[in-house]
């Protein structure tokens, strides 16, 4: 059912009162523009910083409470599960009540559960309020791309998208920095309540910045409609590649980090203090997720995402390397490709999706916390093995991406990958 027959819907919306159709995308000089991009920013450094709170806390759950670093591991793939099986549910919603008010609602609700992780008496209880926060959370990745689509002039639509995607990057180092710097004064509760608190901040700050929408229109939901909708995008093969990729990519990612520290203080004797600070590598997906709509609008997509798929791999072999700077250098490449990977891909998804966005988003950002969620538990059973188990199963993951990448890359001209890159 298309959107844009049900104009008498608008009444009910403030938002679109006054509006006559939809109006050309947010530009540089626009009111609201700047807003645009505190929100888009602070949304990923309040989710995302909520969102991976525990996994610098992981090797200090495992020592207070008794459990096994696949257990404790847990903590993190419980937000991710349950934040994947429910970004539909929830971008569907939006379609009917708006994305803006979806966003709000989930930016404040996920980093108030922040604040009570400190109380949980044991690791079940702990496990529970983290798959909640997963459900509260999961508004921000299912929608703030399809409101980024609707509201941004398409020229400037990388830019934006850059910014969000630098945000969650600053947030997932954030979420991890600020704990683990506590831990050197304070047990893993009170390190999770000083990374909550910043959290809940970031969290406010994004609600009040958010602009008020001008190119929402309301529609129906119906079963039929939204199940036509996910059918004719597994159906186009572009989009089938863009939503494979964020399963595997950041499967291998979590995995990678859920476990690196207890390689790194096991492995290279660092105290808890040192070994979080390596998180401060999330610095360089800022950087490269800012830079992938220059790339993309130069090179095109494609080559972006080959490219950017092959420096992991390369990552992940200079992490065999058994010292601590090839495996720094290693981690530091490995995540400064993966944001490129991401911001482009992501950023693709809204382009050649030219109808249901939120769908096609939503799919995306599923594949992407079901990865987050399923290898990075697996991941745990390898790594039991040894850091050598886990490394080698991840480059299996990664040339599974790169192959592909290719063979996407193969079915797509190359000027059509320009015109789908936003410039």
């Amino acid at each position: 059912m298309a959107a844009t027959a049900q104009q008498p819907e608008q009444q009910d919306h403030p938002e679109q009162q006054g509006q006559q159709g939809h109006q050309a995308g947010l530009a540089p000089g626009d009111p609201g523009y700047r807003r645009v991009l505190i929100a888009a920013a602070t949304a990923g450094l309040a989710s995302f910083n909520a969102m991976y709170l525990t996994q610098a806390l992981l090797p200090a759950i495992h020592e207070d409470l008794g459990v096994s670093p696949t257990t404790a591991a847990l903590t993190v793939s419980a937000t991710t599960g349950l934040l994947a099986v429910s970004v539909m549910p929830v971008s569907i919603l939006s379609e009917r009540v708006g994305r803006r008010r979806v966003l709000q609602i989930s930016v404040l609700a996920a980093t108030v559960l922040s604040l009570l992780l400190c109380l949980a008496p044991g690791i079940g209880t702990l496990i529970g309020l983290r798959a909640l926060q997963g459900i509260a959370v999961a508004g921000v990745p299912a929608v703030t791309m399809t409101f980024l689509a609707e509201e941004i002039h398409p020229s400037h639509l990388g830019k934006v998208m850059g910014f969000y995607i630098s945000g969650t990057s600053l947030g997932g180092l954030l979420g991890r920095l600020i704990p683990s710097g506590f831990l050197e004064v304070t047990g893993w509760r009170g390190a999770s309540l000083a990374g909550a608190v910043v959290a809940f901040l970031l969290g406010v700050v994004c609600a009040w910045a958010l602009p008020a929408q001008r190119n929402f229109t309301p529609k129906r939901i119906t079963l039929a409609h939204e199940f036509g909708a996910f059918r004719s995008h597994w159906r186009n093969p572009r989009l089938v590649a863009l939503f494979i990729l964020p399963f595997l990519l950041m499967g291998s990612f979590v995995s990678l980090y859920n476990y690196l520290g207890f390689h790194l203080t096991e492995q290279f004797g660092l105290s808890e203090l040192l070994a979080g600070m390596v998180f401060l590598l999330y610095l360089s997906g800022t950087w490269s997720s800012a830079r992938a709509g220059a790339l993309t609008a130069r090179f095109g997509p494609a080559r972006v995402l080959t490219l950017s798929t092959l420096l992991m791999v390369v990552g992940l072999l200079l992490a065999l390397i058994p010292t601590l700077w090839a495996t720094i250098v290693g981690v530091l490449i490995f995540t400064a490709s993966f944001f490129a990977v991401h911001s482009t891909a992501s950023t693709l998804v809204g382009a050649i999706a030219t109808h249901d966005r939120a769908e096609a988003s939503s799919t995306y950002v599923m594949n992407y916390y079901l990865g987050s969620s399923i290898l990075g538990w697996a991941a745990g059973h390898v790594f039991e093995m040894g850091w050598t188990a886990l490394i080698l199963a991840l480059i299996v993951v990664e040339v599974i991406a790169l192959l592909l990448c290719v063979a996407a890359s193969r079915n797509t001209p190359g000027h059509a990958d320009r015109s789908a890159a936003p410039r």
